[in-house]
């Protein structure tokens, strides 16, 4: 019934000329209880088609951002390569064959062509290969794409999230610069394709192209394809789903790696300045397709793929990054049965999980406290015995002193005892002796009168 009244309304309004809605072959059903219908037909123009449109000026409005991370050892010309494909001189200082280990440097420009902004992000990698030991080489380059992973994880699980203003420096392309060594790949390229082919969208370039010949470059690219395929490393492949593109794309399958030479400077070739390199035997155009693949690197990377690069980034990379860091925090779309299973109650079986789980540490800790405290017990009464035990010793110890200095005391004071005895004979003695001196004066003296009286 709704239906049918809002169909009258809009054709009310048509026939006003108030809104111009077409529907060509719309049809309303008015049930009206004794199972008669009626068939309305609208004219006009509804304005839908418009959708795109909208979806353009808004995207126009935001800008873009786009990420490159470019792999390869030092020296062999990365960064003239990001010079060369956007036309610009990015500032950027070279680095060193010095490096104690694989340095990551990311530079972000705001670039403008026609009305559309572009944010790129460049990701050098120096120091890549100038170790002796490059068995870890891969590692800080995997850990970065991770961490980018992670900060979009973070901002995307929280409450009050702004994505709309949230930079995105998640690594949209990968490109691998591989050596012209007309041979065969190098094992840390093999081994660190292989660790990012499952992380981030890998397209391999052969650089420094014009130091090989036309032949040596076409059965390198074989040989470095088949070692890709031998070796499980699943490098980015162009998309061939979509009509408009479909064609070209399978083309530019078939030349991957690209051959590519870069270069800043300009050569006047002609009527026109292109951008070259000279040499004494000859010019390299970089825009020449017959000297280099440049200029299909440059169509399939920004003006063809760039969206889709993007789309796969956040599609397939990023959903397997976030769907095994979901999993690892216990959360999962099915039960044990195969059941739909909530975010309510994935978290409920997390928090119950989390639950028990700090009950057992608190368990384990408090039975630790009381070992602890037993232990602890012990050895207070190990030490309080050796300390009584101390005690006692120190006590006998200061008793056999004691007694030993009142013996000796003892012994002093007999000593003493005898001493004052003989002190005390002998003045007995000296006063003997002193009064029977002083008798026979006296006697001496008489005698000595008595004689005197004689005479």
């Amino acid at each position: 019934m709704a239906a049918a009244i809002l169909a009258r309304q809009r054709a009310e309004r048509d026939e006003d000329g108030d809104c111009g809605f077409s529907l060509h072959s719309a049809r309303v059903h008015e049930d009206l209880g004794n199972e008669e219908f009626r068939n309305l037909s609208l004219s006009g123009h509804v304005g839908f088609d418009s959708l795109p449109d909208q979806l353009v000026n808004k995207s126009i409005s935001q800008g873009f951002c786009f990420n490159i991370l470019c792999v390869g050892e030092t020296g062999i010309g990365k960064s003239t390569m990001m010079d060369t494909l956007f036309n610009t001189s990015f500032e950027g200082e070279a680095a060193s064959h010095s490096e104690p280990g694989v340095r990551l440097k990311a530079q972000a420009y705001e670039l403008h062509e026609s009305n559309v902004r572009l944010k790129l992000t460049l990701v050098d990698t120096a120091g890549f290969g100038d170790q002796i030991n490059k068995e870890d080489s891969y590692k800080p380059i995997v850990e970065y794409i991770d961490a980018q992973f992670e900060a979009y994880l973070q901002e995307e699980l929280k409450i009050k999230r702004s994505l709309f203003n949230f930079h995105d420096t998640r690594v949209h392309a990968c490109l691998y610069f591989i050596a012209p060594t007309g041979h065969s790949l190098k094992s840390l390229d093999l081994v660190t394709m292989k660790k990012l082919d499952s992380k981030v969208n890998v397209i391999p370039v052969i650089a420094k192209a014009d130091t090989i010949s036309k032949s040596e470059l076409h059965k390198f690219k074989i040989k470095i394809m088949s070692e890709l395929v031998s070796n499980g490393v699943q490098i980015y492949q162009f998309p061939t789903d979509d009509e408009t593109v479909a064609e070209i794309n399978a083309t530019m399958n078939g030349h991957l790696p690209f051959a590519v030479v870069g270069s800043t400077e300009e050569v006047k070739m002609g009527n026109k300045t292109v951008r070259a390199r000279q040499y004494p035997w000859g010019t390299v155009q970089v825009e020449n397709e017959s000297h280099c693949d440049f200029v299909k690197l440059r169509e399939m990377l920004i003006r063809v793929n760039m969206e889709d690069l993007r789309e796969q980034t956040h599609a397939r990379h990023y959903e397997l990054y976030r769907r095994c860091k979901l999993e690892e925090m216990g959360f999962k779309d099915t039960d044990p049965d195969s059941k739909p299973f909530s975010l309510q109650e994935t978290y409920e079986a997390k928090r119950n999980e989390h639950l028990v789980e700090l009950q057992r540490k608190e368990d384990e800790m408090r039975q630790m406290f009381v070992q602890r405290v037993k232990e602890k017990e012990s050895e207070l009464k190990e030490a309080e015995k050796d300390l009584h035990e101390k005690f006692e010793k120190l006590k006998r110890q200061h008793a056999e002193e004691k007694k030993r200095l009142e013996e000796v005391k003892a012994s002093l004071e007999e000593e003493m005892a005898a001493f004052g005895k003989r002190k005390t004979a002998a003045q007995l003695l000296q006063q003997s002796q002193a009064g029977q001196g002083a008798g026979a004066q006296t006697i001496k003296k008489d005698k000595d009168k008595k004689n005197s009286s004689f005479l």
